[in-house]
């Protein structure tokens, strides 16, 4: 008997004793009512014959959604999101008494179906794939934090993580796709072959620009003065004796030859 005794003792001290875990906040449900003070992490200890405590995952969530979203052609997208979210700690009792334990499925995850839906009818199905994510995850989020207002609901981010497009329209994007990169291309090799053009244009420009220079140097005052130059470097010369000219043209007697 005593050891019966000691065995019911000790049962009855296990389940009054409750540890809460970093990142949970405990709230006793004493005879159905929910106290309104909480307990953080730590060690805490209850009549386990009218008292049930009910713990409440304060650290940050992520969920992760799979739903098929409106577009605004009207076409099915659908998508994998990810919502990242915590409880704010002092309103844990409220959410519990407002709403209960389900309050992730009634209250989170409702507000953001409908979120999501009405930020996304209103883009084309092809931005939901391209460059316009950010902006309609931002959307998203903006939409669902002002819907849970003040409802002890914090959400952190929210992640566009994967796109699946109708068949027929994923085909058209990637045939669009194609057909600017071939355009760049064909508007690259045209810029080259403008730019050769116009340095061709520029070498001719110069050549001629020189031959006109050339040609309006070619002067008789020029030639006579050239021809004085002529005279003057070949009177230095030790091979030459007698310089007969005109004037213009020199002719040049070498004494050698005499």
């Amino acid at each position: 008997m005593k050891n019966l005794a000691l065995i019911a003792a000790t049962a009855t001290l296990l389940s009054s004793c409750v540890i809460i875990n970093p990142g949970e906040v405990a709230v006793r449900n004493t005879l159905g009512k929910l106290k309104s003070n909480t307990k953080t992490e730590g060690f805490m200890t209850i009549n386990p014959l009218i008292t049930q405590v009910v713990k409440v995952k304060t650290s940050t969530i992520n969920r992760e959604v799979k739903l098929n979203l409106p577009s605004k052609e009207g076409l099915n997208v659908s998508a994998e999101i990810s919502i990242l979210y915590h409880v704010q700690s002092d309103k844990v009792t409220t959410i519990l008494k407002e709403v209960g334990l389900d309050y992730e499925r009634i209250l989170i995850l409702s507000s953001f179906r409908s979120s999501a839906a009405d930020v996304c009818a209103k883009y084309y199905a092809k931005d939901m794939h391209s460059g316009k994510r950010g902006e309609i995850e931002q959307e998203i989020k903006k939409l669902l934090v002002d819907r849970l207002k003040d409802r002890g609901v914090i959400i952190e981010s929210i992640m566009l993580k994967s796109i699946s497009l109708p068949d027929r329209l994923y085909r058209a994007i990637e045939e669009k796709l194609k057909a600017e990169q071939q355009a760049q291309q064909m508007q690259f090799i045209l810029d080259r072959e403008k730019s050769e053009a116009e340095r061709k244009r520029i070498e001719a420009e110069g050549i001629k620009n020189a031959q006109q220079i050339l040609k309006e140097g070619i002067t008789k005052e020029n030639i006579e003065w050239k021809s004085l130059e002529v005279f003057k470097e070949l009177s230095k010369s030790p091979n030459t004796k007698i310089i007969i000219t005109d004037g213009t043209t020199p002719m040049i007697i070498d004494s050698k030859k005499e």
